[in-house]
């Protein structure tokens, strides 16, 4: 009896990200995407209109120190992640009415790794190398994903109903596996969703960023100022993740979306290898930065962390405690779960200020690369689709959930992301 409405209320269920269609062609494509993106920034014209594209031999995909590697970095990470560091604090209550239990160190696991990376340039370890097997890590990350992803799959069959996610138990094999089927799936104490939402992938980005300086370096007998202020903006933009990772706990990552493929994928490969692209690409096309243009570009870098920073800070604080001196000043409408929207401060500008700010400064994190190529330009493209895509769903999931009010919070706040513009 079971069985059967669940096969009659499966095909009712949302599907996003283009349904079965988009989960079977999302897990090949992406990939290719990755070394297709890392393939041009290492050549000479760094083309993406090229055709057909220049593509690295197959004997470029791997190198056997690559899995090592890899397999030491998540085994470190593991290791940070379960030391009694920092503090404990409980996610957002679930179906069950419990509350899971979450530690705090991701910033520790960052001062950590950053530490052991200056202790290796100290005993003459060439980081640089890491261009040399941007590729093979790729792919090893890759493999990584889809094992976890099968592994996420397999498991949540075990996993209690109130353990599923939302949108992840639609019954097609293909979709489940994409978008995930278990919300929190986890090895005892070990979380598996958030342990790789902020851990090894975001803290990796840092490092392929600093073995990105470091070849050029041997290169060139220096780092350029666009290579400094490139390593330096994302720096700061992961510690700023890691160290307001408590933030992370009511974002829609770990609140909503189960643990598939399209999350492991997105957090151990396409992080630190797509974001990176940057850094990868001023390796082979050096970019000189004149004063005026550099301060012009911190600036917009400023304005872009200040904007995030602030609006992600005020929201946080009024999720977890709406009557905070900062926050109970602010105008506020009733819904019908008992839960109150803001309409002014940062959200009632528009309804996502902390994307503008995200936006703004990943347009400051492809100027440095300067005008010559559209390549660094990837990322802003990519990005503005991802948070207008993601808005959309934050968009159907409110209007779900507060319905009149939500309808009266857009007439109070018209524009979605850009003020004035959309």
């Amino acid at each position: 009896m079971k069985q059967s409405t669940k096969r009659r209320s499966s095909p009712t269920t949302e599907r996003e990200f283009g349904g079965t269609l988009g989960a079977s062609c999302i897990p090949v494509l992406l990939p290719l995407l990755v070394l297709f993106l890392l393939s041009v920034s290492r050549s000479p014209g760094a083309s993406l209109l090229q055709w057909p594209p220049q593509l690295p031999p197959t004997s470029a995909l791997w190198d056997p120190l690559a899995p090592l590697l890899l397999l030491g970095w998540f085994t470190l990470h593991a290791f940070l992640y379960l030391l009694p560091l920092g503090k404990v604090s409980e996610g957002l209550v679930l179906k069950n009415g419990t509350r899971l239990k979450y530690p705090i160190n991701g910033f520790h696991a960052l001062v950590i790794s950053v530490g052991l990376l200056l202790l290796l340039l100290w005993l003459g370890v060439p980081l640089g190398s890491l261009f040399d097997l941007l590729l093979p890590l790729a792919v090893c990350a890759t493999g990584l994903s889809f094992l976890l992803s099968f592994y996420l799959y397999i498991s949540s069959f075990w996993a209690p109903p109130h353990a599923l996610a939302p949108g992840g138990n639609t019954g097609n094999p293909l979709y489940d596996f994409f978008i995930g089927r278990e919300l929190n799936p986890r090895i005892g104490n070990f979380d598996l969703k958030y342990f790789c939402e902020l851990r090894p992938g975001l803290i990796g980005w840092v490092v392929v960023n600093l073995g990105m300086l470091m070849k050029e370096v041997e290169l060139r007998d220096g780092a350029s100022l666009a290579m400094l202020l490139v390593n330096g903006f994302q720096l700061l933009y992961v510690a700023d993740a890691l160290w307001n990772e408590e933030a992370v706990l009511t974002t829609m990552d770990i609140v909503h979306d189960g643990f598939g493929f399209m999350l492991a994928f997105g957090d151990l490969a396409w992080v630190p290898f797509a974001y990176s692209l940057q850094a990868s690409f001023l390796v082979v096309h050096p970019v000189e930065l004149g004063a005026a243009a550099a301060t012009t570009i911190v600036l917009l870098n400023g304005i872009g962390y200040y904007i995030f920073r602030k609006s992600n800070s005020q929201k946080n604080v009024f999720r977890r405690d709406p009557k905070h001196p900062s926050v109970s000043s602010l105008e506020t409408i009733a819904t019908a779960t008992g839960k109150r929207l803001l309409v002014s401060g940062w959200w009632g500008l528009v309804r996502h200020p902390n994307y503008l700010g995200d936006l703004l400064m990943a347009l400051a994190w492809s100027l440095p690369c300067g005008f010559s190529h559209l390549l660094p330009y990837f990322y802003v493209g990519y990005f503005t689709v991802l948070l207008v895509h993601r808005e959309a769903r934050d968009e159907r999931q409110c209007r779900a959930k507060y319905g009149q009010a939500w309808d009266a919070y857009c007439q109070r706040v018209p524009y979605r992301i850009f003020p004035y513009l959309y």
